[in-house]
């Protein structure tokens, strides 16, 4: 851009003082909603009672959405427990956020060989992907596959369960403890129906964990003469109807396992069941009640339009609003129709105007609980047509 003249400018100025006493415009915010109830509560706060009505014969039941955490059952959740083979979802996961390349062969280790309990039959320096111990882990429930990927990305069973035991609580399971791989009966070996599930539905959000456990059968090392056929233990996956996952477990102290997770219109459950005899039977009428109780709702979607503002002294006379985040909930009828949205967005503005200009926002109550708050924004730039604002411009460039 040409540069003006120094007189230029100083005549610019002092029209510039002139006309904003003379002429001066506010902005106005005649449909703003203002919230002022002092009992809102924070974010996140468990207000909705609502549950599945059960009666489990398990030891200890747990059942929730996993997108949200929303609890739909408990039963005796936070007590520590023995998990069996259910362990093995955290050995997976423990791997898939520690390994990169799943498909380069690495020899096993003789620690891994002859394993007790259930096996896929390694033998010492046999090459497999880390991807096709996993299927062995997950659907075969391979003690062997689970040493073998322990030795591989922690060095040894030690510090693979230390690795364990840092990825649980990262993700906030506190009342767990792991002290090997596989879930066979060990003193500090346990965890709770609802730090599993916790565990689990962070799981599902991994890609490859969420195809494996969804396999209901797999051959790995089908190009080598020890070819290996699994078939997946958890019923579920041919029995009920949007069922994703993900592991089962046995043992003496234990009793039968079972972690399943199930996904139908949008609403991801995850439930866990530790000593439990009938386990596929009551995990399915779980998940069968929930879908009967609850849908997953819409409240807010991504990049929202929401309305239209007026733009006075702007070179456009109007501004696009938007909120960017989206917002869900598994909500009853009942509870859906307590839900009221507040849109905190003017009117009026005022140019110039930027795009994604923070100029609003909208709050999600529950009865007089705020559930969730998001910025509103505008869609566009706008400039002013006023005198005043395009000498600030050419300023602007002139000191650029």
């Amino acid at each position: 851009m040409k540069k003006t003249s120094f007189f230029t400018i100083i005549f610019a100025i002092m029209l510039c003082f002139a006309t904003f006493f003379v002429s001066t415009s506010t902005v106005t915010n005649d449909s703003v909603s203002v919230v002022t109830n002092d009992s809102v509560n924070a974010v996140g706060e468990d207000i909705f009672t609502s549950k599945i009505n059960y009666q489990s014969s398990a030891k200890s039941a747990f059942l929730m959405e996993a997108l949200t955490g929303r609890v739909l059952y408990s039963k005796n959740a936070e007590q520590a427990l023995p998990m069996a083979s259910t362990t093995k979802i955290v050995t997976a996961i423990t791997v898939l956020d520690n390994y990169d390349d799943l498909d380069t062969p690495i020899k096993i280790n003789s620690k891994a060989v002859g394993v007790s309990g259930t096996s896929i039959y390694l033998q010492q320096n046999e090459e497999l992907t880390v991807r096709e111990l996993l299927y062995g882990l997950m659907l075969r429930s391979g003690n062997d596959a689970s040493v073998a990927l322990a030795y591989e990305v922690g060095g040894s069973v030690e510090n693979f369960c230390e690795m364990m035991n840092t990825l649980a609580k990262k993700v906030g399971a506190e009342n767990s403890h792991f002290v090997n791989p596989h879930g066979l009966d060990a003193d500090g070996h346990y965890t709770t129906a609802h730090d599993l599930a916790v565990i689990t539905a962070y799981a599902l959000e991994n890609k490859d964990f969420a195809e494996i456990v969804s396999t209901k059968t797999k051959t790995i090392c089908k190009d080598k003469e020890n070819s290996r056929y699994l078939l997946n233990k958890n019923k579920l996956l041919a029995n009920l109807d949007g069922c994703i996952g993900v592991k089962t477990g046995f043992t003496d102290d234990a009793g039968r396992c079972l972690v399943s997770a199930c996904e139908r219109d949008g609403l991801r459950l995850v439930s866990v069941v530790f000593n439990c005899g009938p386990m596929f039977e009551e995990s399915s009428a779980m998940f069968e009640r929930s879908y009967e109780k609850f849908k997953m709702v819409e409240l807010l979607p991504p990049y929202y339009y929401i309305k239209s503002a007026e733009v006075e002294n702007g070179e456009d006379a109007y501004v696009g609003l938007y909120s960017q985040s989206s917002f869900s909930l598994p909500l009853t009828q009942e509870e859906e129709s307590n839900i009221n949205i507040i849109y905190d967005a003017p009117d009026k503005l005022e140019a110039p105007l930027e795009k994604g200009q923070e100029v609003g926002k909208v709050e999600i109550f529950y009865g007089n609980h705020l559930l969730f708050s998001e910025k509103v924004y505008t869609i566009e730039e706008v400039d002013s047509k006023l005198f005043k604002d395009k000498i600030k411009d050419i300023l602007d460039d002139w000191n650029a």
